[in-house]
């Protein structure tokens, strides 16, 4: 890996006059934050779950990258009735979601974790203690990611979080003082130096692989289609004999949040063979998530490739990949990608 150079977030660079948007934003958002704390919740869900869904019927990108992930998912066409049901029970479902971290900011640690089944959340401390590194949760827009990281930090185990700080840093540093409340460690996503310590220190890390299509990711399939999804988790783990967790979070019948794991994830070197299998895992335990409960899914940016030309050559990336010879773990010598991370 290179170091920061090269290394690109979730969002772009700032545009001339983006400090006048960040200051109505955060403005917005305490407002929002004040009313949804003072407002019955039902009332609030339905005001923000129905502008939710009218940006989604008003705003044509946002719409059609919203058809083409569901579409993909249930395996239908982006203009099936089907498709649009799903989309906008996912937009008032993440309504839900905006109305339950904006109430975290005057709820103890102790309530947040409530919101999710401890029994669950105890599960994590084997893989934890068991990993030969620290362990790296490969998480997903589905649930409250928050809420889970409450009740862990809530047991003292030592959780971070990666989250962008490249865009409206007054509303990471509200979203980062919050977390560090509730015993979650947040990581600016360029602290390369900071992200390797804490692994190497064996603790625990939070990382999204949902984020969006980049075409500089390392390809997989999902839901039966060539995509990508980021270097930065497989890559890391090599790097630092840390175990991959992929999490599932879902809310139930009962209103709490149910957490479930897929197998752990062994990076045995960072050969872009290995490289490629561990993303595969993570690819087949997003697609096992997200199938489960496509309406909780709330990654609305593009997940696939624009053109079949693309995806053709993200197959054929893959398949030059597995055919790569193996290396030692962790070797200087092994071309390896800089680890696109996204939270």
């Amino acid at each position: 890996m290179t170091g920061a150079k090269g290394l690109e977030g979730p969002q772009g660079q700032r545009r001339q006059g983006a400090r006048i948007v960040e200051r109505l934003t955060v403005r917005a958002y305490g407002a929002a934050t004040w009313l949804v704390a003072h407002v019955p919740g039902r009332l609030a869900r339905w005001v923000i779950g129905t502008i939710a869904q009218t940006g989604y019927l008003f705003w044509p990108a946002k719409r059609a990258w919203s058809n083409a992930n569901f579409g993909r998912v249930l395996g239908l066409p982006p203009d099936h009735p089907r498709v649009r049901r799903l989309a906008l029970a996912a937009y008032r479902e993440y309504a839900r979601y905006l109305v339950e971290v904006m109430r975290l900011e005057s709820m103890s640690p102790e309530d947040g974790a409530k919101m999710v089944v401890q029994s669950d959340v105890d599960l994590i401390e084997d893989a934890w203690r068991s990993s030969p590194g620290g362990l790296i949760f490969a998480l997903q827009h589905v649930g409250n990611t928050d809420a889970v990281a409450a009740a862990v930090g809530q047991r003292g185990w030592p959780i971070n979080v990666l989250a962008d700080d490249s865009t409206f840093p007054e509303m990471f540093e509200r979203f980062r003082r919050l977390r560090e409340e509730w015993g979650a460690h947040v990581i600016p996503w360029k602290n390369l130096r900071e992200i390797y310590k804490v692994l190497r220190n064996r603790e625990m890390l939070g990382l999204l692989v949902d984020w969006g299509y980049r075409s500089d990711g390392i390809p997989v399939r999902l839901f039966g289609a060539w995509t990508t999804l980021p270097a930065g988790p497989a890559t890391l783990a090599a790097k630092t004999n840390s175990r991959i967790l992929p999490v599932a979070i879902r809310r139930k019948t009962d209103g709490l949040f149910h957490v479930s794991f897929a197998p752990t994830i062994d990076v045995m070197s960072s050969s872009p063979a290995d490289l490629q299998r561990a993303t595969q895992q993570m690819a087949a335990a997003l697609e096992a998530t997200i199938a489960a409960a496509p309406e909780q899914w709330y990654s609305f940016k593009p997940i696939w490739p624009p053109t079949e030309a693309e995806a053709a050559e993200l197959e054929a990336r893959a398949t030059q990949m597995l055919a790569s010879p193996a290396a030692v773990a962790g070797s200087a010598g092994t071309p390896v990608p800089d680890p696109v991370i996204s939270s």
